[in-house]
C-alpha cells in the first residue's frame, strides 16, 4: 500500500464519443454496459420527482463519489437510469495525495477517499463533457428504441469544506463555469465526431443547486455562512449534507451493537468536532427561512459516511469511512428523530413541508422502494454501484421500484408515497418514517442490515491470476467505478481458451483496488492484465510495463521495455471485436 498523487488522466471528448460509436456498432454496448442494462421508462409508471426546483424523470442517481468524477462515469449512470447526479465534491485543495488502495467493498463498504482527484479545471471540463455526452445520447437515434423518452435529468454541484476555499478565485471560476458553460461547450463541439450531430442543443447552465458537504468538523457558523454565500452570490438552491454523528456516540454505538457490528471502533473525535444535534435543528430552521426569503429551495441530505477505526487493515491509515447497509439504519434513525423535532417542516410523506430531504445510505434493489416511498428525493447510490453489476444495478433498482408501485396500483411517486403513509398510519405509527424506523429497529433490521447479512463470502478460485485466460467472470469490469477495465473477444487461432480477455485502460485507473476485492483469483486485475495507454507521456512515466495504443492510419501498439506478450496484445486489440477506440480520434 502506497500513497500516490492523483493518477486519473481523463480521455478527450472525441475519444469517448468515438468509443461509443465503435462499441455500439460492434457489440451493442456503451462503455462496456450491455444494452440490456439500459433503463427504459415504464409508460404505466411515472417515476419523476422534483430535485430542488427542477424535474428529474427518476428519483435515483449516483451520490458524490467515484461514480461522478469522470465523464464516462456520469454517462454510464444516465444509461442505467440515473436522472439526478450529485457531482464529485470539489474543493480548493486540488493536489491531494490519495491513499491506495482506497476502496474496500468486500462486505459492509469502506473507503479512504473523500475529495476530487482531479484539478479544479479538469473537474469542470469532465462535468461539461458528461453534460454534452448525455444530451447527445438522449437524442441519438440508435438508442431511441431502447430507452424511449429518457425524460429530464439534473446535475447538482457538490462543494466543501470551508468558506475561504469556496470564495477563492479558483472555486469562483469553477462555480461560474457550471452556471454558464457556454464557452466550454462551444470549444468542445469541434471534438464531436460522426455519427453524432455537432449542432445538438446543449443548455449552457449545468446546475441550479449545490450540496454542501459538512465533513471534517466544519463549524456550524461556517456551514451557515457557506450556504448563505451560495444563495446570495449564485442564486443556488442549497442542500446541507448531514453526518450520522448527529445521533450521538451512544446511540450510534447501540445501533451498531444491535446489528452485530459492535466491534467497529467509532472515532470519538468526529462526534465531538462535527455539528451537534441541537445546533443542527437551529441551522436547518435558519437556512430554510433564508432560502424562502430569496425564493430558493433549501434541503438536507442524509447522510455522509461514518468515520471508524481501520480494523480490517486492507486500506492505509488509522481510520476509514463506513458506508452501505449499517449506514442505512443509522440514516433512517436520524431521519425519524428529525421528523419528530421538526414537525411539518421536512418535505416527506403525504403532506410534505418546505425542506426537501435527499438520501444516500446503503440504497440497493431491496430498499429503494422503501426510501422513495417515504418521499425522499433524490435517493442516491454509491456502495451498491461498487458491487458486482456496477452501473447496471441502477436499472434493476428502477425495475424493482416500478414493480412494487404497479402491484400496489400506484401510477406515480405521489401515489406511492400516499400509499406507504396510509399503511403506516393504519398500523398505528406516527407516519411512514416512524413505521420504517420501527421495522429497522427490530428483527427485520438485524436480518437485512446486520453483520450476518453483510459478511458474505466472495467466490474464490484456487489459482493465481494471469494476463490471459482468467475465469472470465467480468466482475472487474462491472465493479470498476471509472470504466477502466475492458474486455475484448478472443479471435480464433491465438491458442487462448477463454471467450474473453481483459485489459486495463491505464489512464482511467486510479488503483482504487475494487477489482482486486472481487476477483475470484489471486492477483490484482489492474496490474496483472495488460495495461493500455493512449497518451505517450503517461505511458513513458508508468512504473508498470504497458502498451501504447496510437493512431497512424490504423491502431498501432508499442510495448514498453519489460512488457510481455506483445504479439497476443496486438492481435487482441486489432482482431475480433477489437479495441473500441478509433485511430482517427487519437
Amino acid at each position: 500500500m502506497t500513497v500516490s498523487p492523483p493518477a486519473l488522466v481523463p480521455y478527450p471528448l472525441r475519444v469517448l464519443l468515438g468509443r461509443v460509436g465503435v462499441e455500439w456498432d460492434s457489440r451493442h454496448r456503451i462503455f462496456d454496459l450491455p444494452s440490456g442494462r439500459f433503463h427504459r421508462a415504464d409508460p404505466a409508471t411515472d417515476l419523476s420527482v422534483l430535485v430542488g426546483r427542477r424535474p428529474a424523470s427518476t428519483p435515483i442517481g449516483p451520490a458524490a463519489g467515484p461514480h461522478t468524477q469522470l465523464a464516462q462515469n456520469l454517462a454510464l449512470g444516465w444509461l442505467g437510469g440515473a436522472r439526478s447526479f450529485e457531482l464529485k465534491t470539489v474543493q480548493v485543495l486540488d493536489e491531494l495525495e490519495i491513499p491506495r488502495p482506497c476502496i474496500d467493498m468486500e462486505s459492509v463498504g469502506y473507503n479512504v477517499e473523500w475529495s476530487q482527484e482531479l484539478r479544479i479545471a479538469q473537474s469542470l471540463e469532465e462535468y461539461v463533457k458528461a453534460w454534452m455526452i448525455v444530451h447527445l445520447l438522449r437524442t441519438w437515434e440508435p438508442l431511441r428504441p431502447l430507452i424511449g423518452d429518457p425524460g429530464a435529468h439534473v446535475f447538482d454541484m457538490s462543494v466543501g469544506y470551508d468558506l475561504a476555499g469556496i470564495t477563492s478565485e479558483p472555486m469562483r471560476r469553477f462555480i461560474g463555469g457550471l452556471l454558464d458553460a457556454g464557452d466550454t461547450i462551444e470549444r468542445l463541439r469541434s471534438e464531436i465526431p460522426d455519427p453524432f450531430p455537432g449542432e445538438v442543443a446543449v443548455p449552457p447552465r449545468l446546475v441550479d443547486g449545490a450540496t454542501l458537504s459538512t465533513f471534517h468538523g466544519c463549524p456550524p457558523d461556517e456551514i451557515e455562512a457557506i450556504a448563505r454565500h451560495l444563495m446570495d452570490e449564485y442564486r443556488l438552491d442549497v442542500v446541507v449534507k448531514l453526518n450520522p454523528t448527529l445521533l450521538g456516540f451512544d446511540e450510534v454505538a447501540a445501533i451498531l451493537e444491535r446489528l452485530g457490528h459492535g466491534s467497529l471502533a467509532l472515532a470519538k473525535g468526529a462526534f465531538r468536532d462535527d455539528l451537534q444535534y441541537e445546533r443542527a435543528l437551529g441551522l436547518i430552521v435558519s437556512l430554510q427561512g433564508a432560502a424562502a426569503e430569496r425564493g430558493l429551495q433549501f434541503g438536507i441530505k442524509l447522510t455522509n459516511t461514518l468515520v471508524v477505526g481501520n480494523h480490517r487493515g486492507l486500506l492505509p491509515g488509522d481510520t476509514m469511512y463506513l458506508s452501505g447497509r449499517p449506514l442505512h439504519v443509522l440514516a433512517v434513525s436520524l431521519l425519524d428523530r428529525l421528523v419528530g423535532d421538526l414537525p411539518g417542516m421536512l418535505g416527506i410523506g403525504s403532506d410534505p413541508g418546505p425542506i426537501q430531504v435527499s438520501f444516500s445510505a446503503g440504497i440497493d434493489r431491496d430498499n429503494v422502494a422503501d426510501a422513495v416511498g417515504l418521499g425522499l428525493a433524490p435517493v442516491t447510490v454509491c456502495t451498491n454501484l461498487l458491487k458486482p453489476g456496477g452501473y447496471g444495478n441502477l436499472s434493476g433498482m428502477l425495475r424493482a421500484l416500478s414493480s412494487d408501485m404497479h402491484e400496489s396500483g400506484c401510477p406515480d411517486i405521489k401515489a406511492w408515497v400516499d400509499h406507504i403513509e396510509e399503511k403506516a398510519i393504519a398500523a398505528g405509527h406516527r407516519d411512514a418514517v416512524a413505521a420504517y424506523a420501527s421495522r429497522l429497529g427490530g428483527e427485520e433490521g438485524v436480518r437485512r442490515y446486520g453483520a450476518a447479512a453483510t459478511e458474505k463470502r466472495l467466490r474464490e478460485v484456487d489459482r493465481d491470476l494471469q494476463a490471459f485466460d482468467c475465469v472470465s467472470c467480468n466482475l472487474c469490469v462491472t465493479v470498476c467505478p471509472n470504466d477502466a477495465m475492458l474486455h475484448l473477444a478472443t479471435p480464433d487461432g491465438l491458442g487462448l481458451g477463454e471467450r474473453w480477455q481483459y485489459f486495463c485502460l491505464a489512464e482511467l485507473c486510479n488503483d482504487c483496488g475494487n477489482c482486486t476485492t472481487f476477483c475470484p483469483e489471486r492477483g490484482d486485475p489492474f496490474r496483472v492484465k495488460p495495461r493500455l495507454f493512449l497518451r505517450e507521456e503517461v505511458w513513458r512515466e508508468e512504473a508498470i510495463p504497458g502498451y501504447l495504443v496510437a493512431g497512424n492510419g490504423g491502431l498501432t501498439i508499442t510495448a514498453a521495455e519489460g512488457a510481455k506478450d506483445f504479439d497476443l496484445v496486438s492481435a487482441l486489440v486489432a482482431g475480433g471485436e477489437g479495441m473500441p477506440i478509433r485511430a482517427g480520434d487519437l
